[in-house]
């Protein structure tokens, strides 16, 4: 495995990050067990997780299981960079979501009780939070890396001019900010390339995008339905809606001689703003045929193509709308 650094930081990670959405609602405890030893064995070491995941309000299911797993002892907690995220609803209370400080530091202490652990190495903001200032913000998570709680800060679905504003109020107060923004981007989800990708290599952030085969989408997924396989209905509406295109990119990949999946995966690595994107897998087999994209490369004739089958904005902006 060859690490990257995430962002400007001295911190080297995979450059898959091991995505556990999936753990509890759609993979068991035993088998989220055999995936984690895996990635460790793949040479896997960026983990990511939030504290909603699970989907039970207050419950962090998938914490907890990443917390008895990281309980079996065998380096398992001392080999991984653990993110997880703080802002979504765990309770019914009114200060039980989002971004105030009191919020910050109970939600801190939950997830380091339900990981079993003593510090988070990267803490995620899970959305922007219009109402909280950052003066509060910055506050809370200062004193989080004070008292050894949490080493750094990302955010995750922050606009562009939220990463400036984030960073310009971290800097009046000497504090090292975010150092990552974990953004929906792939083939088919191309926006934040106008400002969001601009302003994480402006100010050192690794990008970390999530949903990068489009909810499998970009899995070849018109190869499965012909198998006999069955798309959800939120997916097969998206098919319709896409399928030309679809057809040209799963034919791009047969002539490559390359599954979709991997492809995607490489698409993404090749923007040198990527660190790591997640791949979320359910079982083994989708974990260990992931690897196969840290191989790929894409020439410029390759990239060319794909933007004509999945156009991007144009660029960054303003030149992407403006002269």
């Amino acid at each position: 495995m060859d690490y990257t650094y995430l962002g400007r930081t001295g911190l080297k990670v995979s450059p898959l990050c091991l995505g556990t959405m999936n753990f509890g609602p759609q993979t068991s405890e035993e088998d989220s067990f055999a995936i984690m030893d895996k990635a460790l064995e793949l040479g896997i070491n960026f983990f990511d997780t939030a504290n909603v995941y699970g989907w039970k309000k207050g419950e962090g299911v998938t914490e907890q299981i990443i917390g008895r797993w990281f309980a079996q002892g065998g380096g398992r907690r001392e080999k991984v960079v653990i993110a997880t995220k703080v802002y979504g609803d765990m309770g019914d209370w009114p200060n039980e979501s989002r971004l105030s400080a009191y919020h910050i530091k109970r939600a801190v202490e939950e997830s380091l009780r339900r990981m079993q652990t003593d510090h988070i190495d990267m803490y995620q903001m899970h959305h922007i939070d219009r109402k909280t200032p950052w003066e509060e913000i910055w506050q809370a998570m200062e004193q989080l890396v004070q008292e050894g709680k949490v080493i750094y800060v990302g955010s995750s679905n922050f606009a562009g001019w939220h990463i400036a504003q984030a960073q310009g109020a971290a800097e009046k107060r000497n504090f090292m900010g975010l150092v990552s923004e974990q953004s929906l981007y792939n083939l088919d989800a191309r926006t934040v390339e106008l400002e969001v990708l601009p302003a994480c290599e402006a100010y050192g952030l690794g990008v970390i995008p999530w949903s990068p085969l489009a909810g499998g989408m970009l899995g070849g997924v018109l190869k499965k339905i012909e198998e006999g396989r069955r798309a959800s209905d939120h997916v097969q509406k998206r098919i319709d809606e896409k399928r030309p295109q679809l057809e040209q990119w799963e034919a791009f990949c047969a002539d490559m001689g390359e599954h979709p999946a991997d492809v995607a995966l490489a698409w993404l690595l090749h923007n040198p703003v990527v660190t790591a994107p997640i791949i979320g897998p359910r079982t083994l087999d989708q974990l260990t045929g992931s690897l196969r994209a840290l191989d790929i490369k894409l020439s410029d004739e390759q990239l060319t193509k794909l933007d004509e089958i999945w156009p991007g904005p144009g660029g960054a902006a303003p030149e992407a709308y403006a002269w």
